[in-house]
């Protein structure tokens, strides 16, 4: 099976030489851009099946670069920056950024947030190909038709919010989604404020999280939560 395609965008040489050999190693085809005109001149004229992008370009801001893409393409965007503050992760993620990497990082992190996102692409092809009203993950099932859920073959009761939580983490299982657009999807921009979404999360989690299993529900100190794909290599 052919290798997909990834556009690394990064204005740095040693850390792009080390990305595209790291890619060449595990056989995946690459193209690359240095500026943000470039890296949407690519996007457009030869799609790729997925981006890592820097933030720090010279000629456009990477959040802008995400929000330009957005407006026209669902694919796949790894941030790799060297912005580490909380405020620049939220900002990448809510313009539409798949996951968030700071440098420095390890190839071997890198390589793992890259089959996460791939492998959820091959997971929304394979639902267009199935019956979308059922939602597997592990032993967690969502029957969205009959608005029931289970965890290994028990029932669990949810409360409506705690139900529209868990809906909108299983259509994003993989993705990184912040506070701002948790709380906007769910209750609209302010019913409900970050403190008592970490209530309802809670309470989600000891629903559907047994002792015996590993967690399905990551948290992202400081900017929001990650439903795992069961199997996933990411810590």
């Amino acid at each position: 099976m052919n290798k997909p395609s990834i556009l690394v965008v990064e204005d740095d040489k040693p850390i792009r030489k080390l990305i595209t050999t790291t890619l060449e190693t595990q056989g995946y085809k690459y193209h690359t851009a240095e500026t943000g005109a470039a890296s949407i001149l690519e996007a457009v004229s030869s799609p790729p099946d997925l981006m890592i992008l820097d933030l720090g370009l010279p000629d456009m801001d990477g959040v802008e670069i995400i929000r330009k893409i957005r407006s026209w393409s669902n694919l796949p965007i790894i941030v790799v920056s060297a912005r580490s503050e909380d405020r620049d992760k939220i900002d990448a993620l809510d313009a539409g950024a798949d996951d968030y990497l700071t440098k420095p990082f390890s190839v071997e992190e890198l390589l793992a947030r890259l089959r996460v996102s791939l492998r959820r692409i091959r997971n929304d092809s394979d639902k267009l190909l199935k019956d979308a009203s059922v939602f597997h993950n592990g032993s967690l099932k969502i029957d969205y038709a009959a608005g029931c859920v289970w965890v290994e073959e028990e029932e669990v009761h949810l409360t409506p919010s705690e139900y529209k939580l868990l809906c909108l983490l299983a259509k994003n299982a993989g993705k990184v989604l912040t506070h701002n657009y948790i709380l906007h999807e769910i209750w609209g921009s302010h019913t409900y404020d970050i403190p008592a979404l970490r209530v309802f999360m809670a309470t989600l989690r000891k629903k559907i999280e047994k002792p015996s299993q590993s967690k399905i529900i990551q948290t992202h100190i400081g900017v929001g939560y990650r439903m795992l794909q069961v199997g996933d290599e990411t810590r």
